[in-house]
């Protein structure tokens, strides 16, 4: 299992993981509420937290190449998402 975890400056955290969820629910396994939401992709699991200054996410998958192609799926809707603020401060950790 690989694991990689972001914390995405934005104060409007609450929002993007909610739009985020929605859009992904249509297609995937999905739970959310507006303080943290979990998404089921075939090989990984996206998790997310909203506080008032941050969204943090994390990114647990079969190998990290897949980590990485989920990273960057995450990271392109968000920031399609956020395009006021775009793009938004990734730290993959």
């Amino acid at each position: 299992m690989s694991t990689a975890t972001a914390h995405v400056p934005t104060a409007n955290a609450s929002r993007y993981l909610q739009q985020l969820c929605k859009h992904w629910s249509h297609k995937l396994e999905v739970a959310f509420d507006e303080r943290a939401g979990t998404v089921r992709f075939q090989d990984a699991v996206v998790s997310m937290s909203a506080s008032g200054e941050a969204l943090s996410v994390t990114v647990e998958a079969a190998d990290d190449g897949i980590r990485d192609r989920i990273e960057g799926v995450v990271q392109s809707h968000l920031d399609r998402f956020a395009f006021r603020e775009a793009p938004l401060s990734f730290q993959w950790s």
